[in-house]
């Protein structure tokens, strides 16, 4: 949905073909997209990001992905907030504590600064406050652990203004099996997990699968009866053996039931050189570890992989990596079925050169426009189809007497 008065404009450019666009031309009207059309960003680690290492992301932060300044100079409208609970944590028993702490601390930043950002609960807040010049920020939570098994857990998350839930995130929970973990107690979901993918459809609340196990994917999929969606992840095909990432099939069983698969930034991600890095790494961290008797705590093993990087410079993805996972989906899916999900602050030091923070979006339109992609093919990738989905996530609910209403 465009917002301004460049409409006419940007159409005519498009309609004359913006592949043959000039570079500067190019960029110029990368910029005037990026600030009409409302771009949605499905996963951003910015409230776990500021427990660790507080700040005050209504100015320029001096590290970190997302901040106000940033977010306005790339045209952000809509920033899912992550509300991302660490596996040690689920398993000591402090998910439900720390779910509430980050989404009161969302809700204070929202608060705090009433001008610059919004809590968003539904679609149509996210686009009320693009026309009102804020940023939105729905939460989203990743690992449902916090819902304990507990359905009037998830009423509670679902009151509190939680979008989505990821149902696991580094190791097998109470929900599902992980594609982190070899260990998959369930063989997929969880009998608790099959009931509570129906219950989150029915609740309004989308399911993401992104992190969870192969097969517990495929159970999602014959449980859903509303799209589901994979927040922030990307495709198997460019790094083979990553289980994190999908495969082809799962790219079109999201489609089938009328998902959205976000691609996701970080270069581990994206290319087989990043991934290859990560595993080498990780091997010689063990290996020191090993010949030095260290424990996993240990400061000399900070100092180590430091050291490791410095002689082994990491080898980052670009802008074209991300683009041909976007391609890719489009060509397996079709153009309805891709959008972003970033992972800012949540993949440190490995996103691509060109894509190192939330002001940088008119990279990646510069990038879809050289590609060939239309304005209205931009739109639905910048944010427009996730809308559309989470929109018929809620129809759905509605129809089964179980949606809240909008904040706005």
């Amino acid at each position: 949905m465009m917002r301004t008065s460049t409409v006419v404009f940007l159409s005519l450019t498009l309609t004359s073909g913006c592949a043959g666009t000039a570079g500067p031309d190019r960029a110029s009207l990368a910029n005037e997209l990026a600030r009409d059309l409302i771009i949605v960003d499905t996963h951003i680690d910015v409230p776990y990001r500021l427990v660790e290492a507080p700040a005050d992301v209504a100015a320029r932060t001096a590290t970190g992905d997302f901040d106000w300044p940033r977010a306005r100079a790339g045209g952000l409208d809509g920033a899912f907030m992550s509300i991302y609970i660490p596996a040690a944590t689920d398993e000591r028993g402090e998910a439900s504590a720390l779910a509430d702490t980050l989404i009161d601390n969302v809700e204070a930043i929202a608060a705090a600064h009433p001008d610059k950002f919004v809590i968003a609960t539904c679609p149509a807040d996210v686009r009320a406050a693009a026309a009102s010049g804020r940023v939105a920020l729905p939460l989203g939570m990743e690992n449902g652990g916090p819902i304990a098994g507990d359905l009037a857990r998830l009423d509670h998350y679902r009151d509190r203004g939680i979008a989505y839930v990821g149902l696991t995130h580094g190791k097998s929970n109470h929900i599902s099996d992980s594609s982190y973990d070899p260990n998959e107690p369930w063989g997929g979901l969880s009998p608790f997990g099959r009931t509570l993918v129906p219950e989150l459809q029915a609740r309004g609340i989308m399911v993401d699968v992104s992190h969870v196990s192969d097969r517990a994917l495929w159970q999602i999929l014959e449980l859903a009866q509303a799209p589901v969606i994979a927040s922030h992840s990307s495709l198997r095909h460019f790094t083979p053996g990553f289980a994190r990432n999908l495969d082809d099939a799962m790219v079109q069983g999201i489609a089938r039931t009328g998902g959205v698969v976000q691609i996701a930034f970080g270069s581990g991600f994206l290319t087989r050189p990043a991934r290859a890095w990560g595993d080498a790494q990780r091997a010689a961290i063990t290996a020191h570890m090993a010949a030095e008797t260290l424990t996993a705590d240990d400061p000399a093993i900070e100092a180590f992989a430091a050291a490791w990087r410095k002689d082994n410079p990491y080898p980052y993805a670009s802008v074209d990596d991300v683009l041909d996972h976007i391609d890719r989906t489009v060509t397996l899916a079709g153009i309805d079925h891709v959008g972003i999900g970033s992972d800012f602050d949540g993949v440190g030091d490995t996103l691509p050169v060109g894509l190192k923070d939330v002001s940088a979006y008119p990279a990646l339109i510069e990038g879809l426009l050289r590609r060939g992609y239309s304005e209205a093919d931009i739109e639905k990738i910048l944010g427009g189809n996730l809308l559309r989905v989470w929109s018929a996530v809620r129809e759905y609910s509605v129809a089964k007497a179980g949606a809240v209403a909008c904040r706005s």
